[in-house]
């Protein structure tokens, strides 16, 4: 027998038994199939039924990836997700060919100057320069790997001017001077692991002038690695300013207080996507987390709705007065505002007391979370858009605007966007998903599961090693880099000199009837409710 007839049988055999095998397992499953309860699907179309259940747990991905068009996906759409990689991977942020925005919807604008303003007019601090590592695409074929290599990239990181930077809680010991308009919001260790913290320490720290705040979960050694300046976070789980029985620490509070990179305390009222308390599930958990936290590893933990130090505006101002007493530092309140009464109560009562924070982070409903409800991530709070100009104008009605600075929060991840915030009554600005993103994450939506694919939202070690500080770090820095130049691009274009100089009248409204208005007119129709339609 020659080995032709030797490798005919072995295939003959080999394929008999694969079907053998095909067949037992599918007379099994449709045993499983016909006798289980759960599914009729199931019951009635025994294995058929499973392809059903298949394609509908891939529909994410295929959607995703072949079925949505570039402007459709949610939270961040192709168009979005793309725009924020190629500034951090490439340090580039041009399109070609013209917009795809839908210029017949009705939307915000930013209103031009016929006499823009020279690279050479605009006030930046022009001596601070920084070297990083960006991309250079070299061949993308259609098949097979994209060819590209990593290339060092000096540039200048486009801070404000010394005379225009921005200081927060100048009555205090130690303000805090902030000389870049844009930090990344609350992302706890813990939410995220060590190995997103450090790179988006390290990237932030690279690129200057920024924050990083720490979210509620605690400070821990990660956010430190960069020397980035920080905000700690205060949430109502008190987690790192607490004592073994659950209580406010004052003396935890001072051992904070003394870390040099810690410039500011932010007490957390509420979160744009959890508008009370927070969750994480036990698998995040990690006995280092536990210890930074002061709570029992591999247990989830919710946290309360508020605090039970204060329960109303008087008590608030008053802690807040204590922990910056304390501290020495300046302390601000995040909030999630619901109407214009509650804003309202808010100007009027620091105007009553004379006491309050200063800053007010305001986060729109549509931020993001680790972990939430979705009755309360779809529901509860308003827009960044409505939530901002009912804040500003109440404390200007009260005349207390000039006695703090506003941090805005909510999809702000745009020069444009930032801009229009801005405008809309903003100092600073936070974002949070798209340094994120900046760090691999790939919109998985699975934060809360501690499966995240890419290594950014999960404890997971094994899955934490797919994401390399040394690589990420440069695209957090570029892409913080790229979006401050943005912004002063946005600024010549109206005409100013410093993107601090945003105001109400920089920004119009465009209605579905291609009719414009002012900012100032919607503010107006804010104070006095009415249809913008009417407005005359």
């Amino acid at each position: 027998m020659n080995i032709a007839d030797i490798m005919t049988i072995v295939g003959f055999v080999v394929c008999a038994i694969v079907i053998l095998i095909l067949l037992v397992v599918g007379f099994y499953l449709l045993s499983v199939d016909k006798r289980q309860k759960q599914h009729p699907i199931l019951r009635n179309y025994p294995l058929i039924g499973r392809v059903r259940y298949f394609f509908e747990n891939i529909g994410p991905e295929l959607r995703q990836y072949l079925f949505n068009n570039d402007r459709e996906g949610k939270p961040f759409s192709r168009n979005d997700y793309q725009h924020i990689v190629k500034k951090a991977k490439y340090k580039r942020d041009v399109v070609g060919y013209g917009s795809q925005r839908d210029f017949e919807e009705p939307g915000y604008y930013i209103r031009n100057s016929l006499f823009p303003k020279l690279t050479e007019e605009l006030k930046m601090d022009r001596k601070t320069k920084v070297t990083t590592e960006r991309y250079l695409l070299i061949n993308e074929p259609l098949f097979g790997q994209r060819e590209e290599q990593l290339d060092k990239d000096e540039s200048g990181v486009y801070l404000l001017d010394d005379a225009d930077a921005i200081v927060i809680g100048k009555q205090t010991r130690q303000p805090f001077k902030v000389k870049g308009q844009i930090g990344m919001s609350a992302m706890s260790y813990g939410s995220l692991g060590n190995r997103a913290i450090t790179a988006l320490s390290e990237g932030l720290g690279i690129a200057k002038g920024t924050w990083m705040n720490t979210g509620e979960g605690g400070m821990s050694d990660y956010h430190l690695k960069g020397g980035v300046d920080i905000i700690m976070q205060i949430g109502p789980g008190l987690f790192g300013v607490r004592d073994k029985e659950g209580n406010f620490s004052w003396d935890a509070l001072l051992e904070k207080s003394k870390i040099p990179e810690v410039k500011a305390f932010e007490i957390k009222l509420a979160q744009g996507a959890k508008t009370r308390g927070g969750h994480i599930d036990a698998e995040k958990v990690t006995e280092e987390i536990a210890k930074i936290r002061m709570v029992e590893p591999y247990k989830s933990i919710d946290s309360p709705n508020r605090f039970k130090e204060f329960s109303d505006l008087p008590s608030l101002f008053k802690f807040l007065e204590k922990v910056r007493e304390h501290s020495g530092k300046p302390v601000g309140m995040k909030v999630v505002i619901g109407s214009s009464h509650e804003a309202d109560e808010l100007a009027k009562a620091i105007k009553e007391t004379g006491m309050g924070p200063d800053f007010i982070t305001i986060d729109g409903g549509e931020g993001g979370t680790g972990a939430s409800y979705q009755e309360l991530a779809d529901s509860v709070g308003l827009p960044i858009r409505s939530a901002l100009p009912l804040v500003d104008n109440a404390l200007r009605k009260y005349g207390v605007r000039d006695n703090l600075k506003i941090i805005a929060s909510g999809k702000l991840f745009s020069p444009d966007r930032i801009a229009i915030a801005l405008a809309m009554g903003a100092d600073l600005v936070n974002i949070a998903r798209a340094f994120m993103i900046t760090v691999g994450c790939i919109q998985a939506l699975q934060c809360q599961s501690n499966s995240c694919p890419v290594g950014v939202a999960t404890t997971d070690p094994d899955l934490q090693k797919g994401l390399v500080i040394e690589e990420k770090k440069w695209r957090t820095a570029n892409y913080l880099i790229t979006m401050r130049k943005g912004l002063f691009r946005l600024s010549a274009a109206a005409g100013l000199d410093s993107p601090t100089k945003f105001s109400r009248e920089h920004i119009v409204y465009r209605d579905e009837k291609g009719r414009t208005w002012s900012l100032e007119d919607i503010y107006q129709s804010m104070v006095q409710p009415k249809s913008i339609h009417d407005i005359s």
